[in-house]
């Protein structure tokens, strides 16, 4: 199979983690949260039709539908049991539509919606660029995109400790740095793009009990050169000794990485970079940093 990621594995973590995300969902909340929170950038304007890119069961689309209540929203999904979950938000005070569909190949006209929200959703694309390209498609011109990913730093103590216990195959997803994320708005053709980042750190009694989050939360890897063996034993044993180096206070620490981006679809007619063309690069050092140091 070609690309980063196996989508189909990605479908089948995600809908079996479906019934239960919510509960492990904290800190996809809190992303959520700091997200919406960027909407006031439209001002007074309000959206005739918002498309929520990865909703789960969701969270995101029903806090939008209650702030434009006479806008159509989108919730969409590649895994069916999300939108099952989604379907317990979309009362009939406030409903909003559930599509099951790919954010590759979005299931929509040109230049269909004001407003694109993806909330940690967009990590797992085989061709970001590409993707990325499909949602300023469906863009009105002016519109709004807000997207929030994982950096490369997320888990990187839960990598460490694999490679140290295991130097094959990764077993933990890897995702693109925040320059990288601002090339490819660029080059999908977006507009005036501004990029933030958090750093969370996040503590647990246990490896395992790391592991059990993040298959509660659909995060287990989906790299399409994973190892496919079950990993023994004995090598577990060494990734959970290797990880003991980052206990603190009876705890061991996990960092993750947040990168959000707001850019705005372009005028009508206006080139898509990239292809070979120029790309503009974005410094890593002229990007603000939001907040830092967040920790649960």
């Amino acid at each position: 199979m070609s690309g980063r990621y196996d989508s189909r594995q990605l479908r089948r973590a995600f809908g079996r983690a479906a019934e239960g995300y919510e509960a492990a969902a904290i800190l996809q909340r809190e992303v959520e949260t700091r997200l919406l929170e960027s909407l006031e950038y439209l001002d007074d304007r309000v959206p005739a039709r918002v498309l929520d890119i990865g909703a789960g069961p969701g969270r995101a689309s029903a806090a939008m539908k209650k702030r434009w209540p006479r806008a159509e929203v989108v919730a969409l999904d590649q895994a069916l049991p999300m939108l099952r979950q989604a379907r317990r938000r979309a009362g009939w005070l406030r409903p909003f539509r559930r599509v099951c569909g790919d954010a590759a190949a979005l299931p929509f006209a040109d230049a269909a919606f004001d407003v694109a929200f993806s909330s940690l959703c967009l990590q797992w694309a085989q061709d970001l660029p590409a993707t990325l390209a499909e949602i300023r498609r469906v863009l009105k011109p002016g519109g709004l995109f807000l997207m929030s990913s994982f950096g490369p730093q997320t888990l990187v103590e839960l990598r460490q400790a694999f490679a140290a216990a295991d130097g094959g195959a990764p077993h933990v997803s890897e995702f693109a740095p925040i320059q990288r994320l601002g090339d490819a708005l660029v080059a999908a053709g977006f507009r005036d793009p501004v990029l933030d980042q958090d750093t969370f750190t996040l503590t647990y009694p246990d490896v395992p009990a790391l592991m059990r989050e993040l298959r509660a939360i659909g995060a287990t890897n989906a790299a399409s050169d994973r190892r496919r063996a079950l990993t023994g034993k004995a090598r577990m044993r060494a990734v959970f000794d290797a990880y003991e180096g980052e206990r603190r206070d009876g705890v061991l620490l996990s960092t993750w990485e947040v990168v959000y981006a707001q850019a705005w679809s372009p005028a009508p007619g206006a080139p898509r970079r990239g292809a070979g063309g120029e790309i503009a690069s974005i410094p890593v050092a002229g990007i603000p940093i939001r907040r830092r140091g967040e920790s649960r």
